[in-house]
């Protein structure tokens, strides 16, 4: 049976939630965009503030100190799903919207949002991620994002019909559904957002995705923070799975089994140089090299089609399997040995202490 989420009364307002970590170049454009949403009622902003070691808590003092609407809680564990329950514990107000200091909402974002959950009686509405670059590198994420080839065609990474989702992108949601499900699980570091929602959805309400929100995504700047986010969100899809079973869509197993098709290809590859396997053996056997070659042909080919310059071209074709393989590997080890204390570390300055 569907349930119907509770709808609190006409402007009885918002808040608005979001961890942050060592983001002083985005954090005061994100603040922007949320604070310039045209809701009815009042509204605040929370800010869960890590450990930042780039000027970022400054920062968001001075915010906090310019605008009342601006609220903020210490955040000492760093970890995304903590920052997210302080915030919403601390909330004033019935509907927990969920932001990002990575990113900027569209004009009109939340009033479209609470106009939805109201019409569906929804616990949970996300909309589009519009990833977005600064630079060829972070263009060339940017276009992996937006795409099926990237992130393997999620809802919220393209053009889908409006309707019932398996999750929704940061997502707009009824406090009250919230705590009956018990809020982000504090023992999982990254997909959080996927597990709540599957909570949600267990617990009989509707998530929903509506084509209409957008919000602007920024992804990591550099080939090194990309890989780390990667390995380490695969690493905590592999403990999802280990926990939750087949209750995970068949997506998520494509990127290890490139994985594993790259390794067994390799492993024939030296076999066959070093003359261990010849002749119809090493023949027949080739086949195992045919995912392989599929796999890079695609990447070249859309690589050429997707950039708009030599650089973003350059850079997806490193940018895509840096993605799939970082993500591959990371949830292979989650699967075996479970992700026990991985973070992700993308965010981290070099100097910044793990949690």
């Amino acid at each position: 049976m569907t349930l119907d989420a509770p709808v609190p009364a006409p402007g009885a307002g918002v808040t608005f939630v979001m961890p942050v970590l060592n983001e002083r170049d985005y954090l005061e454009r994100a603040v922007e965009t949320v604070l310039q949403q045209d809701v009815d009622g009042p509204a605040e902003l929370v800010l869960a503030l890590g450990p930042s070691t780039d000027g970022t808590t400054e920062l968001a003092h001075r915010l906090a100190d310019a605008d009342p609407r601006i609220r903020l809680v210490d955040n000492p564990r760093a970890d995304i799903p903590v920052a997210l329950n302080l915030a919403i514990r601390s909330a004033r107000h019935p509907t927990i919207v969920r932001v990002d200091a990575h990113s900027e909402l569209a004009p009109g974002y939340t009033r479209q949002a609470l106009a939805t959950l109201d019409r569906v009686r929804a616990a949970n509405v996300g909309g589009v991620m519009r990833a977005d670059g600064r630079t060829p590198f972070q263009r060339a994420v940017a276009i992996a994002y937006n795409s099926p080839i990237g992130l393997g065609g999620g809802a919220y990474h393209g053009g889908a019909p409006e309707g019932p989702a398996e999750s929704a992108y940061l997502g707009v949601m009824r406090r009250a559904v919230l705590e009956e499900v018990g809020l982000f699980d504090e023992t999982i570091r990254r997909g959080e957002d996927w597990e709540l929602n599957l909570r949600i959805r267990h617990a009989g309400y509707r998530v929903w995705f509506d084509p209409r929100l957008s919000v602007t995504y920024w992804p990591r700047e550099s080939w090194a923070r990309l890989a780390r986010q990667f390995v380490a969100t695969g690493t905590w899809r592999g403990e999802l799975v280990r926990r939750l079973g087949r209750q995970n869509s068949l997506r998520f197993f494509a990127p290890p089994a490139l994985v594993v098709a790259v390794a067994a290809s390799i492993v024939l590859g030296i076999l066959q140089v070093t003359g261990l396997i010849t002749g119809v053996a090493s023949a027949i056997l080739s086949v195992v090299h045919l995912p392989l070659a599929l796999y890079v042909l695609g990447i070249l080919g859309f690589s050429a089609t997707a950039g708009r310059s030599v650089r973003e071209r350059a850079w997806l074709a490193v940018v895509l399997p840096t993605m799939h393989l970082s993500w591959g590997g990371g949830f292979l080890s989650g699967l075996l040995r479970g992700a026990k204390d991985t973070v992700d570390t993308s965010r981290l300055d070099r100097n910044t202490p793990l949690p």
